[in-house]
């Protein structure tokens, strides 16, 4: 409490306006008497007067009472001050508002009395008082007056009630009244504002029957204990606990600083905001904060005991500057907790660099502040403010000590969340650089797709999908969903989706496809996994994955499909009938020594194949038939542009944000139309193959590709000859026009031809050579019956290829 000069004084006229103001006031607040004198007391006032004060002054009576007052420089004092009426101020009463004066010994008691008074410690330093049999004041020693706001006099013979007719004060009375009755002493706490006083106390109470010789209960004793210290010192062991509760729920770095700012408001502070370097918020590596450089901080929280933190000058996720020299940006460079007043030198020139922060300020009579680096593994992170309005006692050192507890504890909770945003980040872009960036347009079917990564609370999963181009027009659909989440969940899928793209290109069938790529897993888990040095054989189990493959020949409307683990497609036919395909199910990749079987199905133009993870139809709270049910209920109806397919099965089936990567992949088959492909079978004679050049020469001719005669007719003859000399009968020729033009030699032979370089002398192996230079791609695959040889040309310019 301050010091009040003995030269203070002020006179305040009836409509409460300053008319003297002394040379100890202007030393006390700092105002001159040109910048009072005409000015409404209440303009000098922190905080409202004590209701006591405010009851004496209506009645006209002496009063002496704690006051709030503002200083000249923004602070808040508080001080005890005595208003005396003056008597010949004629029509309108005049007070004279000086220090108050020392504290006088307690009133005696009246006669009758003594016996009662000798059961009290009159001179105890805490507020005791005396009531009688019928709960009414017959003492009280002047500590408890000043508690009060009334003298004894003015208290003695009224009951609490009478005394302070407002809660608690009516508890109180009825605490008494218990006493009184039961002869048993009544411990109670309360927290709140005295009468007589300007700030919050807590007090411990203590009710204790007064009684004779006889045992018979005469009165009740109160003796008031201010226990504030101890409250306050409970208080800060519980935000230390609620602390360790509430921060760091999540990996998330904007909803921990929430959290941080959620229990310092909740717990001491009246407004606080959580400032970010912008590159903790985005999730970087933060650099050392250069001392001599203004430095920007990005507002990630802020919390007020008011709705809407009205006090704030910038919004949540808006960006501030640290001057050099400020405050803040001492505090953040010197990376230790400071305290401040609003009217401090230092801070009063950093509040007003920024009119609406001088403006807040006043409004809400800010006026202590503290400043709290948030500082982890030894990089600075960011700064804390915490501000007090509403609360009328400063900031104190134990303050101080707890907000830096709470700091360094949310400290560590923001660098992990740093720390895993920057990991998952890396990771999804891993992920997403290795999956396609959109579907491609094919003559065999339309495809869409869509991914959604894990909500924030998991890692990135190893999920993905490809649509791969295969020779023949034929299309390969492949979806996978590898063991574990984070970077090298995504390391192995982009392994794995290249080895698909591989084997793919060899024309494998999806059953052998699998089988090689179970062999891939288990390579990979024997070098990945923790003991891969000391293990030459075994695998560990740490790399696994699902996977389904699926080939879709648009000429033959069939498609190849075989899985390892995984759910099980789904077909939507041109009805709007769905059902999902009975494939093996295969075991998962990675076990090893398992068979995979494919099946082949014929599907009608237009039929739409879904191709997904688990992660769409399982969830932690439904058995995964109810997902595949809603997934069945989503696809079904009349058939729908893909891409709102794709939305409707979301919204359908998904009911939150997933736990668990989710790829879903929508294809709908076409038909090449039988105009587009000729078919002949040759007989096994070599002069067959002008026959097969003059029969392609006819059908580009007819397809108004004459463009292209010669250089198909030129590997039309190489690929006949090459399998008339070297293969087996039967010996097909096939003639594709797709997006390119496609020509494919088979014959019975399961003997693959190898491209090589002829030496000079040699009379053959120059065929493929040929045709290499002369098609974009060339290659071979297996049939059942045998071998293709295929090459893909480009159309001629301008050739119509619808």
């Amino acid at each position: 409490m301050g010091r009040v000069p003995e030269d203070f004084a002020v006179v305040v006229d009836a409509g409460g306006t300053i008319a003297v103001w002394s040379a100890g006031a202007e030393r006390l607040l700092g105002y001159g008497p040109a910048e009072v004198v005409g000015r409404p007391a209440g303009d000098l006032l922190a905080a409202g007067l004590p209701e006591s004060a405010r009851r004496h002054v209506a009645v006209g009576h002496r009063v002496a009472t704690e006051v709030a007052l503002r200083h000249r420089d923004g602070d808040r004092l508080v001080v005890r001050l005595q208003g005396t009426p003056l008597s010949d101020a004629g029509p309108g009463r005049l007070w004279l508002v000086t220090g108050a004066a020392p504290a006088s010994a307690a009133g005696r008691p009246e006669p009758g009395s003594e016996a009662l008074w000798d059961l009290t410690l009159a001179q105890l330093p805490v507020p005791v008082a005396v009531y009688d049999r019928e709960a009414r004041l017959v003492a009280a020693n002047e500590v408890m007056a000043q508690v009060m706001g009334m003298t004894v006099a003015e208290m003695r013979g009224r009951t609490l009630a009478e005394i302070e007719p407002s809660p608690p004060f009516d508890e109180y009375d009825r605490l008494q009244r218990q006493v009184l009755r039961t002869g048993e002493t009544v411990f109670h706490e309360n927290h709140g504002k005295a009468p007589g006083e300007t700030r919050e106390h807590a007090w411990s109470m203590f009710m204790s029957p007064l009684k004779d010789e006889t045992g018979t209960v005469q009165g009740v004793s109160a003796a008031v204990f201010d226990t504030t210290e101890q409250y306050w010192a409970r208080q800060r062991l519980a935000v230390l606990n609620d602390a360790g509760l509430r921060i760091g729920s999540t990996l998330d770095v904007s909803r921990t600083a929430e959290e941080l700012a959620d229990v310092a408001v909740t717990g001491f502070a009246d407004f606080v905001t959580v400032d970010l370097l912008e590159s903790v918020a985005m999730g970087d590596e933060p650099g050392p904060v250069p001392p001599d450089q203004p430095v920007t901080v990005l507002r990630t929280a802020q919390r007020s005991v008011l709705d809407g933190c009205p006090e704030s000058v910038v919004a949540a996720g808006g960006t501030i500057r640290y001057p050099v020299g400020t405050p803040p940006m001492r505090s953040l460079t010197g990376g230790r907790g400071t305290r401040h007043t609003a009217g401090e030198p230092g801070m009063q020139q950093w509040i007003r660099a920024s009119q609406a922060r001088a403006e807040s300020v006043t409004k809400y009579m800010i006026h202590s502040v503290m400043l709290v680096p948030l500082r982890a593994r030894g990089v600075t992170l960011g700064l804390v403010h915490f501000l007090r309005h509403r609360t009328a006692e400063s900031f104190s050192e134990d303050d101080l000590l707890l907000a830096e507890e709470i700091v360094a504890r949310a400290a560590v909770s923001v660098d992990n969340a740093r720390r895993y945003t920057r990991e998952r980040r890396t990771a999804l872009a891993l992920q997403r650089s290795l999956l396609p960036d959109r579907p491609r347009d094919m003559a065999a079917m339309e495809v869409a797709y869509r991914y959604l990564p894990a909500g924030s609370g998991a890692d990135v999963g190893g999920d993905w999908f490809d649509v791969i181009p295969l020779s023949g027009a034929r299309v390969a659909l492949v979806v996978g969903d590898v063991v574990g989440h984070g970077i090298h969940a995504s390391a192995t899928m982009g392994r794995l989706r290249t080895a698909v793209r591989t084997l793919a290109d060899v024309d494998l069938a999806p059953d052998e496809l699998l089988t090689q790529l179970d062999d891939l897993v288990i390579r990979l888990d024997r070098e990945e996994g923790p003991e891969a040095r000391g293990r030459a054989q075994d695998a560990s189990g740490e790399v696994g994955a699902t996977c389904v493959y699926a080939v879709y020949d648009p000429v033959s409307r069939r498609c190849a499909m075989a899985r390892a683990g995984h759910p099980p497609p789904a077909l939507v036919t041109p009805d709007g009938s769905v059902r999902f395909l009975d494939l093996p199910a295969g075991p998962p990749l990675g076990l090893g020594g398992l068979p995979f079987e494919s099946v082949e199905v014929e599907l009608a133009e237009g039929s739409l194949l879904a191709l997904y993870t688990d992660g769409l139809v399982e969830a932690a709270d439904r058995d995964i038939d109810v997902g595949l049910t809603l997934l069945r209920d989503a696809l079904g109806g009349p058939a729908a542009p893909l891409e709102e397919t794709c939305d409707q099965v979301l919204r359908t089936v998904l009911s939150d944000r997933p736990g668990d990567d989710i790829v879903l992949m929508l294809a709908r088959t076409a038909a090449l139309d039988s105009g587009k492909v000729r078919t002949w079978r040759l007989p096994r004679d070599p002069a067959a193959v002008a026959g097969a050049r003059k029969l392609a020469g006819e059908q580009l001719a007819a397809w108004g590709l004459a463009e292209a005669e010669f250089a198909t007719e030129l590997i039309v003859s190489e690929l006949v000859t090459n399998a008339v000399r070297y293969g087996a009968d039967p010996i097909v020729l096939r003639l594709i026009r797709d997006t390119t033009l496609i020509c494919e030699v088979s014959d019975g032979s399961g003997t693959a031809p190898h491209l090589r370089r002829a030496r000079v002398f040699d009379e053959g192996g120059r065929g493929l050579m040929l045709v290499a230079q002369i098609a974009e791609r060339w290659g071979t695959r297996q049939t059942p019956t045998g071998k293709t040889i295929w090459a893909e040309q480009s159309l001629p310019t301008g050739a119509h290829r619808a």
